[in-house]
């Protein structure tokens, strides 16, 4: 089959683009330059970064003799006022691809594009037809979800719980960059966490099924003033990263039942993460960390999914 379902997705972290055929993706990425020690990039660079690199991540894409839809990610979330400059750049990019082509432009949200990129990964794009639960752990969210069919959106996305205050992402590499690794720091704190052989507790801080993270951040600045080892603090970041996640996990199923659950975005890159909640829990999925970090294939799968809802209208 030919991979001719092309999605784009530009956020404050990566420029991403994607093929799908119904079956497979191949994805493009490029990280967006970081100066040392900072975490992160302004909008107005990001936009100018995406500028300059779409084209080069193109150039990671073997394109068909002819698309036949185009999706972008237009705004992190399906929400009001949900809105970040960054997502112009895909959108404009998707937009003219679709006028020259000839072909349908459909719009997402970057956390729709995560969840179906994750669905995909563990081959259970079939979940969409009924109602499941789906996180999104990145940087910018730490959110529970509940998921359930929708004619125009695929997916309808309802939170059940949120962090209050910091997030899941930027724990991980505020801690990273004490730690004095590079951003994004996620790969370097894992690799730093697994060689720890002590033992260790982080206690999870919830509010219903909201979670609070910024005192996970005060620990670590405290251990580091005590001259706690790197490992043990690596560790202890990501053992509360993973308590926090179980203990929403747990008011998510206790509230909505016996759903299957997904895990999405950067964070649940993390095979230590996915290892001790796989320990932990029955029914749940996770996605290989290429299609689980910043990518375009679940836009790409969205753009298929609503080429093929378009069909099936049309022949009713």
């Amino acid at each position: 089959m030919s991979l001719d379902f092309l999605g784009l997705d530009t956020s404050n972290y990566t420029t991403s683009a994607a093929l799908y055929d119904g079956e497979r993706a191949v994805n493009s990425s490029m990280l967006l330059p970081v100066k040392q020690g900072e975490a992160g990039v302004r909008q107005s660079d990001a936009v100018f970064h995406h500028t300059r690199q779409l084209p080069l991540v193109f150039e990671g894409l073997e394109f068909p003799s002819s698309l036949r839809a185009v999706a972008a990610s237009v705004r992190p979330r399906n929400v009001k006022d949900s809105y970040m400059p960054c997502f112009l750049c895909g959108q404009g990019a998707a937009e003219m691809i679709a006028r020259t082509h000839g072909i349908p432009c459909y719009h997402t949200s970057h956390q729709i594009g995560h969840i179906l990129a994750a669905l995909y990964s563990a081959r259970r794009l079939d979940m969409t037809d009924e109602p499941f639960i789906a996180f999104h752990v990145s940087g910018g969210t730490t959110d529970c979800l509940y998921c359930t069919p929708h004619r125009d959106d695929i997916l309808e996305v309802k939170e059940i719980g949120t962090s209050l205050d910091l997030k899941a992402g930027q724990l991980i590499d505020r801690t990273g960059l004490m730690l004095g690794l590079d951003f994004p720091c996620g790969i370097a704190l894992e690799k730093l966490a697994v060689s720890y052989e002590g033992k260790i507790k982080a206690q999870p801080v919830m509010k219903g099924g909201n979670c609070c993270l910024s005192g996970f951040e005060n620990k670590v600045q405290q251990f580091l003033r005590e001259g706690h080892p790197g490992e043990e603090i690596a560790y202890y970041t990501l053992d509360a990263v993973y308590r926090t996640v179980l203990s929403m996990t747990r008011h998510a199923l206790d509230e909505y039942g016996s759903l299957p659950v997904i895990y999405a975005g950067g964070v649940m890159s993390d095979r230590l993460i996915q290892q001790r909640l796989a320990q932990s829990l029955d029914n749940v999925y996770f996605s290989e960390p290429q299609f689980s970090r910043d990518n375009a294939a679940g836009i790409a799968v969205f753009a298929y999914l609503m080429s093929q809802r378009r069909q099936q209208a049309r022949d009713q």
